[in-house]
């Protein structure tokens, strides 16, 4: 055999010396990867704001049906409040009280029901006799704030040792 026919078998390589071209390319290329990660999550950061102010001019111009709901609910119960604020309560009650006493308090009132819808109230009461009853509903149909306070109903109470009369006097208040 010859000298050029042998094959050189080596597995060990001799490492090469690191250049200063070789370590400036390394370093600039880490710099620059460096940048291009710091540069995506800015942009990335960006994106995900502007995906989030993207959204809500959606829910400003689409309507929420839940919103709706809700708002709906709030005119519909402000509606009752103003409604209720409406009401002649002061006066009325006020009236009722009068007249009870105009009668010489032979009137007690049991409950005053009132129906906002109707404008009208149920007085319901008792009293030791009939002719204090009529006399109440007398007094009470010349007041400025009901209009028609009818006798509905009276009953004398046998049940009861002093026989009372429970009545029921149905009228409509004015707003003035």
């Amino acid at each position: 055999m010859s000298a050029a026919a042998l094959i050189s078998v080596d597995f060990a390589q001799r490492r090469r010396p690191v250049t200063l071209a070789g370590a400036l390319l390394l370093l600039a290329g880490a710099a620059a990867m460096t940048a291009a990660g710091l540069a995506y999550s800015r942009i990335q950061s960006h994106r995900a704001g502007l995906e989030l102010k993207l959204e809500a001019a959606r829910r400003r111009t689409q309507p929420d049906p839940a919103q709706q709901m809700r708002n709906a609910g709030l005119s519909e119960e402000a509606g009752h409040i103003a409604q209720e604020l409406g009401t002649p309560w002061t006066r009325l009650l006020a009236e009722l009280e009068e007249a009870s006493h105009e009668t010489g308090e032979a009137i007690a009132l049991l409950s005053v029901e009132p129906d906002r819808a109707k404008h009208s109230v149920r007085i319901t009461g008792e009293s030791r006799d009939l002719p204090a009853v009529l006399a109440y509903v007398e007094r009470l149909q010349k007041s400025a704030l009901l209009r028609c306070p009818m006798l509905e109903s009276h009953d004398v109470r046998s049940d009861d040792p002093q026989h009372p009369v429970r009545f029921a006097v149905g009228a409509e208040w004015r707003q003035l």
